[in-house]
């Protein structure tokens, strides 16, 4: 049902801008464009140019339509500022939701570090995967993780920031070969995200909580988005573009990685405090 009204929002968006309107970006996001992820055509080059064996493999799922190097969104924001701070070792890249596959495909390329078309059993077990995703995005992070799953390879950790259900697909529960799973949503509005998320084997997977985030007491500014998503999919977006959860996402990330390789984006260890947990 979430998914139905979330299609009909988006359609309905689109309908009454008539293909016109353009989303407004700031000032920052123009000056962090250069960093902006590469076209789908340059994957394979992307992977070639890591260093076999040594990469963390980070995966973000942009909801909705959203272009998926569409530096509006912070999904894709961060992905450019770990891109920086990680030119090498670390693979970051941003999906579209419906480029699920794509984007399980290049996670088998990266992981074939002996380039013979197969995964051995140290290549899968050396694999080191975070996933990452907004709304239909917060979907396809587990519907990944279940494809990774069944490949035999492990996760990291899962960040579900608002996740819709997409047709066909459980966001509710979390594979088995996945090591830390959280779940940020909010409640308010026409289109709310799924409030828990539960492990499919609690003794190999950590829910570190479901956050809920209350809008309706502290909103957030939208500025940069479209008219049309700040109007029919208020609390869904203002959740997208608070600088809090995208902080503790970012931070979360981070401490799955070694120390950058440039020194300019230090951060702190992840602090939940600022959120209500459902659990």
């Amino acid at each position: 049902m979430r998914s139905a009204i979330y299609s009909f929002s988006l359609v309905l968006a689109a309908v009454l801008a008539g293909g016109n309107a353009m989303p407004v970006r700031s000032a920052t996001l123009l000056r962090i464009a250069r960093l902006a992820s590469p076209g789908p055509g340059n994957l394979a080059a992307s992977a070639e140019s890591s260093k076999p064996g040594g990469q963390i493999i980070v995966i973000g799922f942009v909801g909705g339509f959203v272009r998926h190097d569409d530096l509006v969104h912070s999904g894709v924001q961060l992905a450019a500022r770990l891109r920086e701070d990680y030119p090498s070792g670390v693979y970051v890249y941003t999906f579209g939701n419906h480029q699920g596959e794509q984007a399980h495909r290049q996670v088998l390329r990266l992981l074939d570090t002996d380039h013979d078309g197969a995964l051995s059993a140290d290549e899968k077990r050396n694999a080191r995967v975070v996933i990452y995703g907004h709304s239909w995005g917060g979907s396809e992070t587990v519907t990944l993780a279940n494809q990774l799953n069944r490949d035999g390879i492990p996760v990291l950790l899962t960040i579900q920031v608002d996740s819709v259900a997409k047709s066909g697909e459980d966001d509710s529960v979390i594979p088995a070969n996945v090591e830390q799973a959280i779940n940020f949503y909010q409640s308010d509005g026409l289109l709310h995200g799924r409030p828990a998320i539960r492990a499919a084997d609690p003794a190999r997977t950590r829910i570190l909580g479901n956050f809920r985030q209350d809008y309706a007491v502290k909103p957030i500014r939208c500025d940069a988005y479209p008219w049309w998503d700040r109007i029919f999919m208020k609390s869904h977006i203002e959740i997208e573009c608070d600088p809090r959860v995208w902080k503790q996402v970012e931070s979360l990330i981070r401490s799955k990685l070694p120390p950058p390789t440039r020194a300019t984006s230090a951060r702190s260890a992840p602090d939940l405090a600022f959120a209500e947990s459902a659990e």
